[in-house]
Parts: C-alpha cells; structure tokens; sequence
C-alpha cells in the first residue's frame, strides 16, 4: 500500500497491516484500566492524516465553503461524523476506489487499536490538548477488547451508554495519550474527529477473554502484602529491641502491615503477561462493524 484515496476531496493515507501491543504489563492497581496487555493485529487501512476540518465537510456534502476554514472542526458528534462516512459511501468515486480493492469496505471513525497503528507508522497526527473520537464503545478495561481492531460494541448500562470512546492527547507531550469518553450526541469544545476508510473484518472476532484467574490473583496478592507489609511491620520493632511491643501490639502491626501491602499493592506489583492474538479463539459472539 503505497497510493493514498482521496474521495470527494479528502486524501487517505494508506497505512499497513501491523500487530500493536494494547495497554500496559505494569501490576500496580493504579494501572487496572489499562489491563489486560494484548496484541491487536489490524489490516491494512487509509485514514485522514488530520482531523476532519469545516472545509473538509464542506466539501464531502457537496457546499461551498466560503471562508476555507482548516483548523480542526469542533462541532460534529458522533452522529454527525456516522452520516458524513454515509454519505460519502454512497457516492461514485467511492464505489470506483473500492472496486479496485478486494473484499468489504467501510469508512468509518478509527478505532483505538488502528488509532495506534496509524499513529506508530507517523501516517496521523493529533494536536496536543485535542481529543478524538473512536470508533469503539466505552469500557472500563481491556477485557472484552477485539484483537483484530474492529469495532468494540456499546455494551455498557446507564449514562455511559450514551458515551463513545476517544483518545485524548497531553496537553503539552503529544507522545502521551489516554483513552476517555465522550457523549455520542453532542459536540464539546477540543473534542475533534476523522474517518477512515477500512476493511469490514468477515471473520469471528478474537476478543480479550473477560474472565481472569481470579485465585491466582488472590494467591499472589496475599503473598506479597505478607511479604511487603506484613512481615516488615513485624521486623521492625523486632530490629529495634522493641521485641515485645510484637507480641503485645500484634493488631496494630498487623493492621499496619495490611495497609503497607495495600499502599505497595497500587503502585507495584510483578508486570503481567501480554496476551498474543494466536493465543485466543475466535468468539461465537455477534459483533457488528
């Protein structure tokens, strides 16, 4: 892929097919939303280098754009961004570019894991302080997370259903990103967006697995609160020649030692495996684009 589309004026750049490692191995529980760590392998896809602009939509619904405004567009929700991708599949120049392609396509906002492999290959770029909308519903987590890119469906309940993902960018290091959420039927200032044109994914998703070991984490938890809190609250005052105050404040320093584990347990604990793609079966369940 080396030939960029433009369709009704707006240029896509190609981007290749690329396996991106998601979140972070890291243990501490300050770092639960960005588990588990997975490999996401996307095909290849174009995308806007720069957030859609008025004079871009302008163009796309066939008007004039007197004032040929570029500075990115503030004003779409994600409504608005679903009816622009309809329209612009619905014209010609796009059934002749996708003629020349094989299998299903689709233009659409990026997900997360496109997002990243789009941005690893220097082919998008996002303004510091900017925030873009995905393609992906919000979640909590990484569990549930497709491994092939696609779409994460909306299967939260209450506010957050009315909520899509985006990616946010620190506001002065544009290499520092984060994934937020934002409401699906309303514009907010520093809230921008763009479309992509990619494959529609025909084969069963691979989806992070929701559940985890959960006695193992029980297991390791409690060794290494015993070990880091426990244990060191008891030696202390052992060290100290205060052997006494061991046996006769035994619940003070155990309760001490439990906090200590607590403290340690959110900023460190030993880094997780990643999960590999070839890793995971396909999932029987019905995920649409």
């Amino acid at each position: 892929m080396h030939v960029s589309i433009t369709l009704s004026g707006i240029a896509f750049q190609p981007v290749n097919p690329a396996t991106t490692v998601m979140g972070t191995t890291k243990g501490g529980w300050v770092y639960a939303g960005q588990r588990p760590c997975y490999e996401a392998k996307t095909p290849a896809f174009y995308t806007m280098e720069q957030p859609l602009t008025r004079n871009d939509v302008a163009k796309a619904m066939g008007e004039d754009n007197e004032d040929g405004n570029s500075t990115p567009m503030e004003a779409l929700t994600s409504y608005d961004l679903s009816e622009l991708a309809q329209t612009l599949m619905e014209k010609a120049d796009f059934k002749a570019a996708v003629a020349d392609l094989s299998g299903t396509w689709d233009i659409r906002a990026l997900t997360h894991a496109e997002w990243l492999a789009a941005r690893n290959q220097a082919v998008l770029t996002l303004e510091a302080g900017l925030t873009e909308r995905l393609a992906d519903g919000p979640a909590s987590n990484h569990r549930g997370a497709m491994m092939d890119g696609r779409p994460r469906p909306n299967e939260v309940l209450g506010p957050a259903a009315t909520q899509t993902a985006a990616i946010a960018v620190h506001p002065r290091n544009t290499t520092i990103t984060a994934v937020a959420s934002v409401p699906s039927d309303r514009p907010l200032p520093g809230v921008v967006a763009r479309l992509a044109l990619v494959p529609v994914r025909e084969t069963p998703p691979k989806r992070v697995p929701d559940n985890t070991d959960m006695w193992r984490n029980v297991r390791s938890e409690a060794m290494w609160t015993t070990v880091l809190g426990i244990v060191p609250s008891f030696l202390i005052p052992v060290l100290r020649g205060m052997g006494d105050y061991a046996t006769e404040g035994w619940v003070n320093l155990l309760f001490g030692g439990l906090c200590a584990g607590f403290f340690t347990g959110a900023i460190w604990r030993p880094r997780r495996p990643v999960l590999r793609y070839d890793d995971v079966e396909p999932s029987s369940t019905s995920v649409s684009q």
